[in-house]
């Protein structure tokens, strides 16, 4: 299994190389040179299997000769065994035809653990033995840094500095970050918006001198392996819904578009995926190009659920590439184009690939807290601001007979006020966020500047 760059630089690489690079050196993002695909049959063949087991067949396609198949499948199991649900990923079914997928059973209570948890290990898979020790820059917009710190803390072959938007994520989503004490973690608050973090990141990326300096490597979903990881969940659960002889729908809240590209992958890998509403809240820079074919940048809006508080989707590209006709040279000449600009127009037939499979919806403010009332007074669930944007799209997505799967993306514990705000009531204490306020948070306070965020990876590298 051999990886090209969506701008077509360099030569191929294979999975560890991947794994450790996260970004493509030419700035652009890996994806497969071939699809790997399943049959029918061996979709099939999922239904009843324990999580693990599914994500070491999904994983061994990606992975190619890097491990065996048996260290894949320990892998696979130890990063599994740290979720609170025996099932990892389990359905709940909210409505005739609407089911509810939780992806916050994890230690971060998050969805961005189920890839974060098999990345790390990945990643000390790859390393052991080989005396380096890598510097991971992540930015987040609330639940990735948390996820990383806690995948990565302690760990022997990598240390981490996760990036946030300074009083622009929840306190739990803070305090599952600045509440680690290991020495290979760093936490830094950004004077700037979750772009301006997300543009710091890329910026040490194409800084080939720096990157080789600090032994640069990173883990937000431009790293492969997290589209590879978040692939399985969508397998996982249709299968549970009578796939592969029937058609599942998916409607995914989305801010950087990693977890609905994986979606686009598990269809690319054979499962009949018939639809996948994109859900957004008011920064809805993906939902606006599936609409009217423009993808074009705006202000960040600061809403109640943060974490899609994003207007630059890094996934997109990926997709780009795809619906191109996986034309490297025009990708790389949109996306150059869109660092400057922050437009790309869509050509028709790329708008046409896109809308096959893809649909986009904005959520609102007063939807979402509408939605998050209603989804209690009508099924008692309880869910969070993300969740209530997926719900609530999923309830305008075009018409089916299929089963529509929304994907739950965080833990209602992680979002307090805005559940307190919508139903008059406290969200449950989840047991894995008792003490976080007990604990003592240590972080940093950077400008979004690329220079200071240099010094600042430099010297923690050096110490």
């Amino acid at each position: 299994m051999r990886y090209v760059s969506t701008r077509g630089g360099g030569a191929p690489a294979d999975f560890s190389q991947v794994l450790l690079a996260g970004l493509a050196p030419d700035g652009g993002l890996y994806v497969p040179e071939e699809w790997p695909s399943f049959t029918s049959d061996q979709i099939a063949a999922f239904a009843g299997r324990p999580y693990w087991e599914v994500a070491t067949e999904v994983l061994s396609r990606f992975t190619g000769n890097t491990f065996s198949r048996e260290r894949l499948g320990a892998i696979c199991q130890d990063a599994y065994a740290t979720f609170a649900h025996p099932a990892v990923t389990p359905l709940k079914q909210l409505d005739s035809g609407l089911f509810l997928l939780e992806l916050f059973h994890g230690p971060t209570l998050a969805f961005k653990d189920v890839a974060m948890q098999l990345l790390a290990r990945l990643y000390d898979a790859v390393l052991a033995g080989s005396g380096r020790t890598l510097t991971i820059v992540c930015a987040t917009s609330g639940d990735t840094g948390g996820a990383a710190v806690e995948a990565f803390r302690g760990a022997r072959h990598a240390r981490i500095v996760a990036l946030f938007p300074e009083g622009r994520i929840s306190e739990v989503q803070r305090r599952f970050m600045t509440t680690a004490a290991d020495a290979n973690v760093r936490t830094v608050a950004v004077k700037g918006s979750f772009d301006d973090c997300q543009a710091l990141v890329k910026a040490m990326f194409r800084d080939e001198a720096f990157r080789t300096e600090v032994d640069l490597s990173g883990v937000n979903s431009i790293n492969w392996a997290r589209i590879a990881a978040q692939a399985v969940y969508y397998f996982v659960s249709a299968v549970a819904l009578g796939a592969p002889h029937r058609p599942v729908r998916f409607a995914v809240p989305t801010g950087n578009f990693g977890d609905a590209f994986a979606g686009y992958a598990a269809r690319r890998m054979g499962l009949d995926v018939e639809r996948i509403t994109v859900a957004t809240n008011s920064n809805d820079i993906v939902a606006r190009a599936l609409g009217d074919g423009r993808y074009q940048t705006g202000p960040v809006a600061v809403t109640q659920s943060p974490a899609m508080d994003i207007q630059v989707a890094s996934n997109f590209e990926r997709l780009y590439f795809e619906a191109s006709r996986r034309d490297a040279v025009e990708t790389a000449r949109a996306f150059e184009a869109f660092a400057g600009q922050g437009l790309i127009d869509l050509a028709p037939q790329a708008l046409a690939y896109m809308r096959d499979l893809f649909e986009g919806r904005m959520v609102s403010e007063d939807e979402t807290a509408r939605t998050i009332l209603s989804t209690l007074n009508e099924t008692g669930e309880v869910i969070d601001p993300h969740t209530a944007v997926g719900v609530a799209a999923a309830r305008y997505a075009s018409a089916s007979s299929s089963p529509l799967v929304a994907l739950s993306t965080a833990h209602p514990a992680k979002f307090p006020e805005a559940v307190r705000a919508a139903t008059g009531a406290e969200p449950a204490l989840h047991v894995r966020s008792r003490g976080l306020f007990d604990k003592v948070e240590r972080f940093d306070r950077l400008p979004a500047d690329v220079e200071a965020a240099k010094a600042y990876v430099r010297t923690f590298a050096r110490g």
